[in-house]
């Protein structure tokens, strides 16, 4: 992270990053997408213990990057929901 001598530049930053997420969460979900054609069943899609190993993943990466785990824990749990959705709909085309 570098220090920024303006807002300008910091809103410019901060533009770049969401660019970057934005790209990734679209890059994850082209392969939750995939990931369904590889499940047996609801059940599969919706994988509690899976979700649990990544919410419990994330809270780690959060405190060794120094970001907030509650809030990165919220964000993830959020776009897991909405992405099991997504899977579940894919799910059901088969």
């Amino acid at each position: 992270m570098m220090l920024c001598k303006s807002l300008e530049e910091v809103r410019e930053n901060i533009d770049r990053i969401d660019n970057e997420i934005i790209r990734l969460i679209a890059e994850r979900g082209a392969y939750v997408t995939q990931a369904a054609s590889f499940k047996k069943s609801e059940d599969g899609v919706k994988a509690p213990d899976r979700v649990e190993r990544v919410i419990a993943s994330v809270r780690a990466k959060a405190q060794e990057y120094g970001a907030n785990a509650d809030m990165v824990e919220a964000l993830y749990r959020e776009m897991i929901s909405r992405f099991v959705k997504m899977e579940m709909k894919e799910f059901n085309k088969q």
